[in-house]
């Protein structure tokens, strides 16, 4: 009889019920609250439900993620590897390879402009910088944080993991957050900085991009972006690699791959990976806090300064451009272009701005990476 209870007693304390802290009981929580989101709201499902189901296995069973050293089996926890991938920027440059095979950059060859205004929402990645520097962060976590504005998760992520690993779960839960909430954020801003007049503008119908054009696009871009800074090769060169397969017009299996079975699976593991960084004890500090508000400030700033951006050039050009597009200079894609034609739309029904807005869109896709490069090339990773 002793034997039986004795052996009971063990069961009992081997239970999850037994090794859990009140931080993980929370974490639980709102990994459920998150999913919630996910399924019942669809806020960017496709990267919230795995990145709370790694949260919520990660509070359960945080040897889930123990080193390889540390586990008893010496093969370390099962998801460990996930993590590992997103740490050495493996999954968020396989990641753009995707978006770039579902990228159309003919609406910014057919105007350059657009890079302006691409390049005018990044301000609130400096912002939030500088922000984040008063509030006490050191130049490398705050560099980390700041990316946040460009509201790009794999630039994030690939950024916080080479800057600040320990903030990673907190910036790309605050990224992907304020990427799902865009529909919300921007449009108050954009009707903040325009007037009805601004909003109705209708712009011209862009010219025709030839396949030449598409095709040298990517190389170009390559070639200097890489020239410049060559520490975000991995992202700028994924990314146009993905968009050469598209537009080569002969690599059909690829670039089908690339936005399909391949984007599909990476997704998973680098959300998945993603949330398995947010125990309690990583997760629940005022640091948290402080980088969820500074994401936003970022994201507001970066909105606000395309949209105001947008406006000095409609006064340059006579009223042909319409500012609503300098908002969707965020690198959301495409959600910030969306926003953009619907705001316009309500305005002036015959308002048609979704073409135009995607030029500062995949514009901030390459500004937000460059931006990520410029941190890099001038603070340097952890351990330089």
């Amino acid at each position: 009889m002793e034997y039986i209870a004795s052996t009971l007693n063990n069961l009992i304390h081997q239970t999850a019920f037994f090794n859990l802290t009140w931080g993980n009981y929370v974490m639980i929580l709102v990994a459920c609250f998150f999913l919630y989101l996910a399924i019942r709201h669809e806020f960017e499902p496709l990267l919230l439900l795995p990145i709370a189901f790694g949260m919520l296995l990660v509070n359960i069973y945080p040897d889930i993620m123990l080193h390889p050293e540390n586990a008893a089996n010496g093969a370390g926890g099962l998801l460990y590897y996930f993590y590992k991938l997103d740490e050495l920027a493996i999954l968020p440059s396989l990641i753009f390879m995707g978006v770039g095979a579902m990228t159309d950059f003919g609406p910014l060859i057919a105007n350059p402009k657009s890079f302006l205004l691409g390049a005018a929402a990044q301000f609130g990645i400096f912002a939030a910088y500088f922000g984040a520097i008063w509030l006490g962060f050191n130049d490398k976590a705050a560099a980390a944080i700041s990316i946040i504005g460009g509201a790009d998760g794999p630039t994030s992520i690939y950024l916080a993991a080479k800057m600040a690993p320990q903030l990673l779960g907190a910036i790309a839960v605050a990224a992907y957050s304020y990427m799902s909430l865009v529909p919300l954020i921007q449009p108050p801003i954009m009707k903040l900085f325009t007037t009805e007049a601004d909003r109705k503008i209708v712009m011209q119908q862009l010219r025709p991009v030839s396949h030449f054009e598409k095709v040298a696009f990517p190389i170009m871009c390559t070639i200097v972006i890489s020239l410049l800074l060559p520490s975000v090769t991995a992202l700028i060169g994924m990314l146009m690699l993905g968009n050469l397969f598209k537009e080569a017009g002969c690599l059909d299996r690829l670039s089908d791959t690339a936005q399909n079975a391949l984007m599909n699976t990476v997704t998973i593991m680098l959300a998945t990976g993603t949330g398995l960084t947010m125990s309690a004890e990583s997760f629940l500090n005022a640091k948290t806090l402080l980088i969820i508000v500074l994401g936003l400030v970022a994201f507001v700033a970066g909105t606000a300064a395309g949209v105001i951006f947008g406006k000095l050039m409609c006064m340059v050009d006579g009223g042909k451009t319409n500012p609503l597009i300098g908002s969707a200079g965020v690198s959301a894609v495409p959600m910030a272009a969306r926003v953009s034609q619907v705001v316009g739309q309500k305005a002036n029904p015959s308002n048609f701005l979704l073409m135009h807005a995607m030029g500062p869109n995949v514009a901030g896709v390459i500004g937000t990476a460059v931006a990520a490069g410029t941190m890099l090339a001038m603070i340097g990773p952890v351990g330089k």
